[in-house]
């Protein structure tokens, strides 16, 4: 007697709808010392700002559509604590309605809090989301107030050194011998020049939101630019630094990120929930994925992340045309590009220059990748796929794959058939 075929669910998975990236903007970002930009500026004040930058681009939003807000930072206590993605949600006008979350994954905050609210617009439990995050290094120093596990090294879970991040880099450079101190101080003059040419071409201002600071001695001012860049840095200048991690090392202040205060937010939305309203759609999200590798060589963490995204997007190393890679430190970035075959002076690569020239508030730089590579896509229709990749403290790597809407091949959802992509009420149910 054949078996008695199983009862179809009552409730099939949905299928997932398409998140857009519609737009992101950041502060200037400030140099985290007692007489940087943001010295007397609160961290919650620098993603409220962001925050309302984005709700005065676009009017044609309606701010109680807004479904969710996730806002990160990686030391969460005092001005970046109290669930920030809710207080600032508020402090930003926000309906009540509004709900609102903080995160945390360290460097890659701002980027997992953009693929949460996607995974949640995906679904249908969202139609737009903000996301985005703050750090504000000055007042909260990476690492400040942490009591790790004793565990840790009681158990040899990781190494002594595994928590502090230049150890890592250093220890990047000793695992591959072919990531020397020359090619990363050659590749952190070219970050220092490739932003200076971008400042000077006019494609930075554009992802710039003004704060207002006020000093008590100078009383109040306009933050209108980045502060960390050295314009006219030289291999030769750079090679001449000191190594503070370790004694005749190899990463210096010329290869690593400089300590950021700063914020960045984003819009993000179903594409069908977009096109309802008038919203821009800058980039689709294709795919993204998280890895784990030994906490004491973190910066090799982009590279497993990429390859699990381009697995699941169907796409190969070849089909990327543009790169926004987290420069935490330049040998990090010279790790990603030799397990892909990439020439370090290659210019897909951070055209606009990287961390290491504007600098890297933690939790918000992930944001940052994504603001530019959007703009970039802007301005390459022929470019179809660009990757935003990160490393991430106490060894992990990110990466979001996103598509081009200016490239001739793409094709939106109004355009899918109807089979393929849900309605917000199919996703819903």
């Amino acid at each position: 007697m054949p078996a008695a075929s199983a009862p179809a669910s009552p409730n099939p998975a949905p299928r997932v709808r398409r998140t857009v990236f519609v737009e992101g903007v950041r502060t200037p970002f400030g140099r985290a010392r007692p007489d940087g930009l943001y010295a007397h500026t609160r961290a919650d004040d620098l993603a409220v700002k962001t925050v309302r930058e984005l709700l005065r681009r676009h009017p044609e939003l309606p701010a109680e559509r807004i479904d969710e807000v996730a806002i990160a930072a990686t030391t969460q206590q005092g001005d970046q604590g109290l669930t920030l993605g809710r207080t600032v949600g508020v402090l930003a006008g926000l309906p009540r309605t509004v709900p609102g979350y903080a995160i945390d994954r360290m460097c890659a905050g701002a980027m997992t809090a953009v693929t949460n609210v996607a995974a949640a617009i995906g679904v249908g439990a969202a139609d737009v989301a903000l996301a985005g995050g703050v750090e504000h290094m000055g007042h909260h120093p990476m690492g400040f107030d942490a009591d790790p596990n004793p565990r840790f090294l009681a158990e040899r879970l990781v190494a002594n050194d595994a928590l502090n991040m230049g150890v890592t880099a250093e220890n990047l450079h000793d695992r591959f011998g072919a990531l020397t101190r020359e090619r990363a101080d050659a590749y952190g003059a070219a970050s220092q020049r490739k932003y200076a040419e971008a400042l000077a071409a006019g494609r930075i201002d554009a992802d710039l939101v003004p704060v207002a600071t006020r000093d008590p001695e100078r009383g109040w001012g306009l933050a209108t630019a980045d502060e960390p860049p050295r314009p006219g840095t030289t291999v030769e200048g750079i090679a001449a630094l000191p190594t503070p991690f370790r004694p005749g090392g190899r990463v210096t202040a010329g290869t690593s990120a400089p300590l950021t205060d700063g914020a960045a937010s984003c819009l993000l939305a179903a594409e069908d929930t977009a096109a309802e309203l008038g919203l821009p759609v800058r980039m689709r999200m294709v795919a993204f994925a998280y890895a784990g590798v030994e906490p004491e060589i973190m910066g090799i963490g982009p590279v497993p992340a990429t390859r699990r995204a381009l697995e699941r997007a169907g796409l190969t190393i070849e089909d990327i045309g543009l790169f926004e890679i987290n420069e935490a430190f330049a040998v990090q970035v010279l790790a990603f590009l030799d397990a892909f075959g990439i020439a370090d002076d290659d210019p897909r690569v951070n055209p606009d220059g990287g961390a290491i020239a504007v600098g890297h508030p933690l939790a918000s730089s992930g944001v940052r990748l994504m603001t530019q590579l959007a703009r970039q896509m802007a301005e390459r229709p022929d470019v179809r796929y660009g990757l935003t990749t990160m490393c991430v403290g106490l060894g992990q790597g990110g990466t979001v794959i996103w598509e081009n809407p200016h490239h001739p091949e793409y094709v939106p959802t109004s355009d899918v058939p109807t089979s393929d992509v849900p309605t917000s009420e199919e996703a819903a149910r």
